[in-house]
């Protein structure tokens, strides 16, 4: 198995910015890029990881260019050209993917370095994928690696104590607006993960009530009940934005939930009281026009970049040792991949030495009639164990771990010695 089979393609937080992001967000029917990419040809294994701040597909394919195409063509949905995608995309192959794979999971290509939501992201995109018969050997070995490196990573490193998720990055984004958030009321809107930590990050800081808005209200009410808070109906969301200081927007809305239009009224009831507003959704919640409204604080995704770090140095120091890790990790696993490799071109050399041995032994044996059936087993015994030593050194050496190039160079070396490729022969 050649490693530059394995490719992945994708956007994240760092190539594209969000409006760019949202157009490849998935949530009208996650079940779209299942469909889609599994009929595109050449198109082996892969598995689609769609999260707020990334979009990517790893896939197999024995045509990785024209397979990459179409998936790009797919992701962009001819809402811009393949090149001009190419200012926003990302490719790696071989090496370069599994590395970058790795690093994903262990959350070391996060926005905030450490975060331990998208471990469980990729868990889940395996799992939608394996349930989609999506994946295979490969995938299913590289995907399984990623997940114990980053177990590795946490158990090796402190990179998980010092680390912040994006919710907590939203929450201290308040803290600088307001200097506290004792006696401030927060309403989540959108009841998954992010709103969770959400509300937990807020009740450390002391704020005095949550209030969950979400479009199930049963898993409003349940969220709600986890922090001693209230929920409320999506349909109440503008009258409660009167009472709050704090709203964080999370939700799976395809469109905007939340409009300047509808927040600028309710400025003069507050008496214009701030208004701190995150929308940490993609596609996003929240009109950006609010920002024009006076005491009107509206932040997204991108702008947690600017977020002061928290224990960034400590951060950064344990990201290196994780970044050692990854980096041996991907050697292994090309090691395995190059394994992979060798597996065909040995059984190729007995099969063809086999071949060989077998036919000379039929032409010396129809000449010996006279040989017992007992003489004749006792030659063809010798003729295999000689086949095995001769062939002994040689397999030896294909199964020496080498570097990934040096395998290849070798592995082209000794099926040219040894004649496999006939066609190809000078």
């Amino acid at each position: 198995m050649s490693a530059e089979k394995i490719m992945i393609l994708g956007v994240n937080h760092k190539t594209a910015p969000v409006e760019i992001r949202e157009r490849l967000a998935f949530s009208n029917d996650p079940g779209t890029p299942y469909r889609e990419i599994a009929v595109i040809p050449g198109c082996e294994e892969f598995c689609f990881l769609s999260t707020c701040n990334r979009v990517e597909v790893m896939f197999v394919s024995s045509t990785p260019a024209e397979t990459e195409r179409k998936i790009r063509d797919f992701l962009f949905n001819q809402s811009m050209s393949y090149d001009e995608a190419g200012k926003y995309v990302y490719l790696h192959q071989g090496e370069a993917a599994i590395e970058h794979l790795f690093r994903v999971g262990a959350s070391l290509d996060s926005m905030i370095v450490g975060e331990p939501q998208i471990l469980g992201q990729l868990k889940q995109a395996y799992r939608d994928a394996t349930e989609q018969n999506c994946t295979g050997m490969i995938l299913n070995r590289l995907l399984h690696k990623a997940f114990s490196v980053a177990k590795r990573i946490r158990t090796e490193t402190g990179i998980g104590s010092s680390a912040v998720s994006i919710s907590y990055a939203a929450v201290e984004l308040a803290k600088k607006i307001f200097g506290n958030l004792k006696n401030k009321r927060a309403m989540l809107v959108g009841a998954g993960e992010m709103a969770e930590l959400a509300a937990q990050h807020l009740m450390n800081q002391g704020v005095a009530e949550v209030v969950v808005a979400n479009r199930t209200f049963e898993r409003a009410v349940n969220l709600a009940r986890c922090f001693n808070g209230k929920a409320v109906s999506l349909q109440e969301l503008i009258p409660q934005l009167g009472q709050v200081d704090i709203m964080i927007s999370s939700t799976g809305s395809p469109e905007i939930i939340l409009h300047s239009s509808d927040v600028k009224p309710l400025m003069r009831q507050r008496r214009n009281r701030p208004l701190f507003l995150i929308d940490i959704a993609v596609p996003r919640d929240l009109d950006p026009k609010l920002n024009d409204l006076d005491n009107v604080y509206l932040y997204g995704i991108d702008d947690l970049n600017s977020v002061v770090d928290i224990n960034k140095a400590e951060r950064d120091k344990e990201a290196v040792r994780a970044g050692r890790i990854v980096t041996e990790e991907t050697l292994k696993f090309m090691l395995w991949l190059g394994s992979m490799e060798v597996t065909p071109t040995i059984v190729a050399i007995r099969e063809k030495a086999d071949a060989i041995r077998k036919a000379e032994l039929d032409k010396t044996l129809s000449g010996m009639a006279h040989l017992s059936d007992r003489e004749k087993q006792a030659i063809e015994k010798m003729s295999s164990a000689m086949m095995n030593k001769i062939l002994h050194h040689p397999i030896v050496y294909l199964k020496k771990e080498d570097t990934h190039k040096d395998k290849k160079v070798k592995l082209a070396m000794v099926r040219k010695f040894f004649n496999l490729d006939p066609d190809n022969s000078e």
